[in-house]
């Protein structure tokens, strides 16, 4: 296809980075985004409409998407099955729909209730932030993350191919795998920790006192780890009430451990937490860390300053001067998992690596992460 129609339903962090992906690529494509909110402005939609982003805001789905190649479903899993009903009758019999949920079950589903099966593929951006929204997308966000592909039995192999293609032209890694086979992959590297994150986060809330010395002290390791309990609600409602056998599954397997350390902790079984801990960072160890995987990988470097007026200051300008982007920058006051006293976080990987070399270049002392 020479000029591609592409609809887009929800159009926040991933939606955003996706449409703003395919701006960058030769292909001539048109980009509709439908509001829902009939009788108001989005002020979403007109951002990305007044940053050449999509071409066209439409509250008429009918009209809208009748003449759309590929449509993406990007608002929340249940949300995106709804809309199935309305898009069957309208659409043209070569569109591809496909959803960017982390779910895919329940909407493949509902593909097969809707006889739409020759028309669906589903994907998944394994890529996101804690940041929600248009205004935190970018075009970079699915460079080298896998991009999950699961495609019906009715889906042909030109489709497939397109799919594919246009998933590598926008940088991301596609990989194929069957619904029930990701929904259990998901459930164990990104449903379960996302539930122990925020459980972690609430055991501290409801164990601290009212002069909240957990809350002051709860910066390095703990912060970094519950840091995906700051994801969307809403999405994480929808992933639970979607996925539920898989995850009942694995969060099951995950008390079973818990209850053998909390016996191993009774019994002063020296050997077992000795090997469970061991055996945890020698797996972690080996994690490749050359593409994204569910948890979004944050760019941290942490950088030893004096303390003195303006240090923070004159390293912020020292970057900005070199025109890297600060997603975020502090002092870290617990740095019992750290070393460094000052904290950068960045957007891009790219930006982090630039910026060591720079401090280096003014004999600042870094950790890598």
């Amino acid at each position: 296809m020479e000029d591609v129609t592409v609809g887009f339903i929800g159009f926040g962090l991933i939606g955003g980075s996706i449409a703003r992906a395919l701006k960058t690529l030769k292909m001539n494509y048109t980009i509709i985004a439908y509001n829902y909110h009939k009788d108001r402005r989005n002020s979403s939609l007109e951002s990305a409409l007044s940053d050449h982003i999509i071409d066209r805001i439409d509250t008429n789905i009918s009209e809208a998407f009748k003449d759309c190649d590929i449509i993406f479903l990007c608002a929340p899993v249940l949300t995106n099955i709804k809309y199935l009903n309305e898009l069957k009758d309208i659409i043209k019999p070569t569109c591809i729909i496909t959803d960017v949920g982390s779910v895919k079950g329940n909407i493949h589903e509902a593909i097969a209730t809707l006889e739409m099966e020759a028309n669906f593929i589903g994907g998944h951006p394994m890529a996101g932030s804690e940041k929600t929204g248009y205004e935190n997308s970018h075009a970079r966000l699915l460079e080298n993350a896998y991009y999950i592909l699961t495609p019906t039995n009715q889906t042909t192999n030109d489709q497939l191919d397109f799919y594919y293609q246009l998933v590598k032209d926008i940088g991301a890694l596609p990989l194929i795998l069957d619904a029930k086979e990701h929904d259990d992959i998901t459930a164990c590297i990104s449903h379960v920790p996302h539930i122990i994150a925020s459980s972690l986060v609430n055991l501290v809330k409801d164990s601290d006192d009212e002069h909240e010395k957990m809350r002051l002290l709860a910066a390095g390791g703990f912060k970094d780890i519950t840091r995906i309990a700051s994801s969307s609600s809403v999405m994480w409602q929808n992933i639970c009430l979607t996925n539920k056998e898989s995850i009942e599954q694995f969060l099951s397997k995950y008390i079973e451990s818990l209850i053998q350390f909390k016996q191993a902790l009774e019994h002063s079984d020296e050997e077992y937490l000795y090997n469970a801990f061991e055996s945890a960072s020698e797996y972690r160890n080996n994690i490749p860390s050359n593409s994204s995987g569910m948890l979004q990988k944050s760019f941290e470097v942490f950088v030893d300053i004096i303390d003195e007026a303006g240090a923070i200051a004159t390293i912020a300008t020292i970057l900005a001067s070199n025109n890297i982007n600060i997603k975020n920058i502090g002092i870290l006051h617990n740095r019992e998992h750290e070393e460094g006293v000052l904290r950068i976080e960045f957007y891009e990987e790219s930006h982090s690596i630039k910026a060591i070399t720079l401090l280096k270049k003014y004999r600042y002392t870094i950790y890598e992460r």
